[in-house]
C-alpha cells in the first residue's frame, strides 16, 4: 500500500507549478501514480482506489490544461 500513501501525498500536496518544467515533473508523477495504481486495481478491485485514480486524473488534467495552454 506504498503506492496508495505517494498517491495521497500528491494529491494533499499544494499544487502550485510555477514554471512548465515543474508542470511537466508532476504531469509524469502522476500518471506513473495512477498506472502503478490500477495494476493494484487489477488484482485487488477495490473501489477507494477507483476513488483516488479518478481525483488523480482530474489533477493530472488540470496540470496538462495548463501545459497546452488556452485556445
Amino acid at each position: 500500500m506504498d503506492i496508495v500513501n505517494k498517491a495521497l501525498e500528491f494529491e494533499q500536496r499544494k499544487q502550485v507549478f510555477k514554471t512548465t518544467s515543474e508542470r511537466i515533473e508532476a504531469s509524469r508523477e502522476v500518471k506513473d501514480l495512477i498506472l502503478d495504481l490500477n495494476t493494484v486495481y487489477k488484482t485487488e478491485k477495490d473501489p477507494k482506489l477507483m476513488d483516488i485514480m479518478k481525483r488523480l486524473t482530474a489533477i493530472k488534467q488540470k496540470i496538462e490544461k495548463r501545459l497546452k495552454g488556452r485556445p
